[in-house]
């Protein structure tokens, strides 16, 4: 019984690996009479290695040829290569080239990408409102990191006009998409009242959200929050410092000790028992 199982399942695999090369080799034949779509497609599987052989210079060379007939996606994925020097030699201008090209046509991933190099002067001339020009179209497209940027743009008035409830809209859209440092600069706005009404409870809310997640920032808020007003609870303050200075955070290890300071030995034991209990199950940033 066993022996026919183990037939059973080598022949699904032989299977599933002769439909598996039929489609690449259907894939290749297309890529090769010009589709630019199966071009992207087969650069795709040679960069993931995913059917074939990983190959990224001929990943780039499918990715090329589909660039080149206007297929965003192989636009941007050639910007990252120059951006990255990953299969040619590092290159901004080239990467600001073909990340432009895709971003003329929407693509959401390629304008985040090209408002970062004006925000950095990474291959163009640093120039923070096209940046936030760039980072408005990817942001509109609903871009979490384009979000947080055009959010902390608002906050610092650079490329816009400061405001604060501007920078808290676009922080609370990338927020509800999980973004971490849009979390714990939204749970800021509440906690000082930026933007939006003061608001101690909803401020741990959101610092919560991104120090589960990792966030050093957050954890070293929420604790300062929760160390202090009606919230106060110096177990939980204790236990969010002691996380957050493991990575050798000054801050957080002063602030751990002095929140300390004021705590029996029974709640610093049982602040340090529920430290190990977050760390369990917190997310890796």
């Amino acid at each position: 019984m066993k022996k026919a199982l183990l037939l059973l399942a080598l022949s699904i695999t032989l299977i599933s690996a002769c439909f598996a090369d039929d489609a690449t080799d259907k894939l290749r034949k297309a890529a090769e009479q010009g589709d630019a779509n199966a071009q992207y497609s087969l650069g795709m599987a040679f960069a993931t290695g995913k059917a074939v052989p990983q190959d990224y210079e001929e990943a780039l060379k499918w990715w090329r040829k589909a660039a080149e007939q206007g297929e965003a996606n192989a636009q941007c994925s050639l910007g990252i290569a120059y951006y990255n020097g990953k299969g040619v030699p590092k290159d901004f201008e080239e990467a600001v080239k073909w990340f432009r090209k895709a971003a003329d046509q929407g693509d959401v991933y390629a304008q985040y990408c090209i408002g970062g190099m004006y925000h950095r002067g990474e291959g163009v001339l640093n120039d923070r409102e096209e940046a936030v020009k760039w980072y408005r179209k990817a942001a509109d497209q609903g871009n979490a990191n384009a979000q947080f940027n055009l959010g902390y743009a608002y906050y610092t008035g650079e490329g816009v006009p400061k405001d604060l409830e501007e920078s808290v809209k676009w922080y609370r859209k990338a927020a509800a998409q999980g973004d971490d440092y849009a979390q714990c600069m939204l749970g800021y706005a509440y906690y000082a009242g930026e933007g939006v009404l003061k608001d101690p409870a909803e401020a741990v809310k959101w610092y919560r959200k991104a120090a589960e997640q990792g966030n050093t920032f957050a954890q070293n808020n929420l604790s300062a929050a929760l160390g202090e007003g009606v919230l106060k609870d110096l177990v939980e303050a204790h236990a969010w410092a002691n996380i957050a200075a493991i990575k050798g955070n000054e801050r957080s290890q002063k602030l751990r000790d002095e929140i300390e300071e004021g705590m029996t030995k029974e709640q610093i034991a049982e602040a340090t028992k529920r430290a190990k209990e977050i760390l369990a199950t917190i997310k890796k940033p």
